[in-house]
């Protein structure tokens, strides 16, 4: 059975340099991962961004392109650099390379959940690891690349809002949870990853909206940030945190009551985050 890695969708025309995507959304559970693992059904997907791609799909109506993984970050996380390896995990990988995240079971290959549950009963092969990153996060980010560099010639830059949920402050640790958690956190490295201007200009649609925002505080971003963000060359990047509690229960991982209404806030925030980047392509690329 071949599984499908993303799926891409498109706007009848492509009309903004903004480009919408969501890593960490993904709920098709492979049954042989399900087997290797030592969690329930229920707790493997914790650390799932549970609907976030149906909250932001919407973006194609506004113009902009919409990337969604459809593998589970449980899975392979595609948030991750291909080098962030789990000695702890994978059978054979020297400990050279681990940094925080990998120390604490969040490499490309998760070793643990939300609340630090380990995923499987012991080790998994090198094998197994590489098919993962081969057949998953390579595609991903290939596809992720062409379109960026695709799009900043056509509009003369691009603008990829990162799309995540967050747990709500009672879910996060005290060290990891703001005094008042915000409902949207932004993150751009600290600047790094885009102009002062744009990510401005998103957080005042949000602001606009009636949400409360924070920025870099408490995710500045990881890897899709790092990797793609240079503004000096027109290429921008925010990740964007959503608390979960304003659109699901974080408990059975079902959409709560106030979806439908809250999918149509934040639709309006999306479509004037989209108009940011509205441009006449022949225009831009001239």
């Amino acid at each position: 059975m071949v599984i499908i890695p993303y799926n891409f969708s498109y706007p009848e025309l492509q009309s903004t340099s903004v480009i919408f995507c969501s890593p960490h959304s993904g709920r098709y559970y492979p049954e042989e991962f399900i087997k290797m693992s030592a969690l329930d059904e229920r707790t493997i997907r914790s650390s799932e961004d549970a609907f976030v791609d149906k909250l932001v799909s919407q973006v194609t109506d506004f113009g902009a392109l919409f990337l969604k993984a459809l593998l589970p970050r449980a899975y392979v996380d595609l948030n991750r650099s291909i080098n962030e390896l789990d000695p702890a995990l994978i059978e054979g990988v020297s400990s050279q390379q681990i940094n925080s995240r990998v120390n604490s079971g969040l490499g490309i290959i998760p070793r643990v959940v939300g609340g630090g549950k380990e995923i499987y009963k012991g080790k998994i092969s090198t094998l197994e690891a590489e098919k993962r990153i081969e057949n998953f996060w390579k595609p991903y980010h290939h596809v992720l690349r062409d379109t960026l560099l695709n799009t900043r010639k056509q509009f003369g830059e691009v603008i990829l809002v990162d799309c995540h949920s967050m747990p709500s402050g009672q879910k996060l640790s005290k060290i990891a949870r703001p005094s008042n958690m915000p409902d949207i956190v932004l993150g751009d490295g600290h600047g790094a990853s885009c102009k002062k201007n744009i990510i401005d200009a998103v957080e005042n649609e949000f602001l606009r909206a009636g949400f409360t925002v924070s920025r870099n505080i408490p995710f500045s971003g990881a890897f899709i940030v790092k990797q793609y963000g240079f503004p000096k060359k027109n290429e921008n990047v925010i990740q964007l945190e959503i608390c979960r509690s304003l659109y699901m229960d974080e408990e059975s991982l079902c959409l709560n009551k106030d979806f439908a209404e809250f999918r149509d806030v934040l639709g309006e925030v999306l479509k004037n985050i989209a108009l940011i980047g509205k441009k006449e392509p022949s225009l831009a690329a001239e």
